[in-house]
């Protein structure tokens, strides 16, 4: 599925996915070689761009910086950016720009426009929006710590106490209001994706920088220890929205994966029954549909307050809500590096379940024939 109002949109015909030129680069190099690095320089100390007007977000070029293969590293500002932006350009067509361009324009409408009911949710504020143990685990910054706050119910599906009820309930009376405005004003808002009919996206009506801090300060110092594999220490973008669930919303949510490499999913409230997330295992693109493991199989019921923290490509879904009304903050976070650099591999073992099930099963036929072939030599120097 297509994303409305995302950065990135990647159709895939039977994936179901919640989502929404040729030369040189003076001189440095062709097109068509135009590379990144599989790994950071993390010795190198990447170049500001925030005093440039650009078509892409300045931290992105800072953080693309560091995979520039390495004699690059010592060239101007200038020939750099230019390399970075010829990528780019290739990742993200002109007609996807100006999609993108149409979006900020109807942005920035919604926010001259709209006047906030809880100003203090638009700046984060830590102390007020996190419980204790989260913030003291944030702050320890160690495996360890996160891993104490933490329950993994079933392989890298992270679960924990995150978001204090006050702050819940504000974010919740927000969105209520904005939707009140949208009723009164009759203003034509993009849904958060193409399979939730009902929700706000919370960065087109001011949430935006609020929702970058979480993700840059909080998100990703977690994402960087579990899940290093699908990018998840290089999160530069995000799509933040909120979903409602009930018997006059939408009901359920249909098997899928997420345009993002790490989701971050919070309830937020209020009373309801069922609803439950149902998981089904990570895959890449072209295992998406395969069958699943026993192993693989979670269904979560949610709780307030309690964060779910899961690659963006492990299957899921949500089954019916059947009473109550059910709110939800999804924070989509994503590597365009992990998506530039993912276009060279073949196969992804090192997170994809069935590339894992199929690279055990070469090795095993591998150990096999080797065995087979020592003693077709053995029975061969017996004779």
């Amino acid at each position: 599925m297509s994303l409305d109002g995302s950065v990135d949109r990647r159709k895939q015909p039977q994936t179901p996915v919640a989502g929404n030129g040729n030369g040189n680069v003076n001189g440095v190099v062709e097109d068509e070689k135009l590379r990144l690095g599989r790994h950071p320089n993390e010795n190198h100390k990447p170049e500001s761009y925030e005093d440039l007007k650009l078509d892409f977000s300045p931290l992105l070029f800072s953080s693309l910086e560091q995979y520039l293969p390495s004699n690059m590293l010592n060239l101007s500002r200038d020939l750099k950016l230019q390399y970075m932006r010829h990528i780019l350009l290739r990742y993200s067509p002109e007609g996807e720009r100006t999609r993108v361009q149409r979006h900020r324009e109807y942005r920035k409408k919604i926010i001259s426009n709209y006047q906030p009911l809880h100003r203090e949710l638009y700046t984060m504020n830590a102390a007020n929006f996190f419980v204790p143990s989260f913030l003291k685990a944030i702050n320890e910054n160690a495996k360890e710590s996160f891993r104490s706050i933490m329950t993994e119910p079933s392989p890298g599906v992270y679960t924990f106490e995150m978001l204090q009820p006050h702050f819940c309930e504000l974010l919740v009376s927000e969105v209520e209001n904005f939707e009140r405005w949208v009723h009164e004003t009759k203003f034509r808002i993009m849904r958060p994706n193409t399979m939730n009919k009902y929700g706000a996206v919370l960065d087109d009506f001011g949430l935006e920088t609020m929702l970058d801090k979480l993700m840059e300060d909080f998100i990703c110092s977690i994402s960087r220890v579990f899940f290093p594999e699908v990018g998840g220490s290089t999160l530069d973008s995000h799509h933040g929205f909120v979903v409602e669930y009930g018997m006059d919303r939408d009901v359920e949510l249909g098997f899928h994966v997420d345009d993002s490499e790490v989701t971050l999913n919070v309830c937020l409230g209020k009373q309801f029954s069922g609803g439950e997330l149902f998981f089904r295992g990570v895959r890449c693109d072209n295992h998406v549909h395969s069958g699943t493991q026993q192993e693989e199989i979670l269904d979560y019921s949610h709780v307030p307050g309690r964060a779910v923290l899961h690659r963006g490509r492990h299957r899921h879904g949500a089954r019916a809500t059947t009473s109550g009304r059910r709110v939800n903050l999804l924070l989509w976070c994503r590597s365009s590096i992990f998506r530039e650099l993912k276009k060279y591999q073949k196969e992804f073992s090192s997170w994809c379940g069935e590339c894992q099930r199929e690279k055990k099963e070469r090795q095993r036929l591998a150990v096999g024939a080797t065995k087979l072939e020592l003693l077709n030599r053995l029975q061969k120097s017996a004779s």
